[in-house]
């Protein structure tokens, strides 16, 4: 578990399934992503990060309101291996609209980026997004990520026909500075 002043990200509950569900069902959430989420297919993803966590220590945490105990939805690292340049760790984020615009997507990585260099000891970490999704890019760069074009890559998983297969990628290594 990590907290921040505002943030407990921690292993996944069950109680989390209900407004994972929504968070994954809402088009304005999902709209880089080529479809919403069924509620199966949240609690499968729900199963997935809760065992990546159980497996490697880290992952997509549950993102909890410490001052109110809000689930708000996920901010994390986990491993990625189908991406063109190589397996590396990805850092990422998926918080409910409510909470837009409150700094809280990067408080939460910032957080993640100390825990990935400092106690998992990696050169690296990455984050990637739809060519089209310029709020997660803001994230990325204000956490000190930079892009790198030569690794900007085609999703392997994503449709031609949903506009969003165009993928950039941003990284940042651990003798970088972790953005303020």
């Amino acid at each position: 578990m990590l907290s921040t002043d505002r943030l407990k990200l921690r292993q996944w509950r069950e109680e989390d399934l209900a407004p994972f569900a929504v968070l994954n069902a809402d088009p304005d959430v999902m709209r880089y992503f080529p479809s919403v989420r069924t509620r199966a297919e949240s609690d499968e993803t729900y199963a997935r990060l809760h065992r990546h966590i159980e497996k490697h220590g880290f992952g997509f945490w549950a993102a909890e309101m410490i001052d109110t105990g809000q689930f708000i939805g996920f901010i994390g690292m986990e491993h990625c291996d189908y991406l063109p340049s190589g397996p590396a760790v990805e850092i990422g984020w998926r918080l409910d609209k409510s909470v837009w615009g409150q700094g809280l997507a990067p408080e939460g990585a910032r957080a993640c980026l100390a825990y990935a260099f400092s106690k998992l000891g990696l050169d690296e970490v990455v984050s990637f997004t739809a060519d089209t999704n310029t709020p997660s890019m803001r994230v990325m760069e204000k956490i000190g990520m930079r892009r790198d074009e030569a690794r900007d890559f085609d999703h392997p998983s994503v449709a031609e026909d949903t506009g969003l297969k165009p993928h950039v990628f941003y990284a940042i290594c651990n003798t970088d500075p972790i953005g303020r």
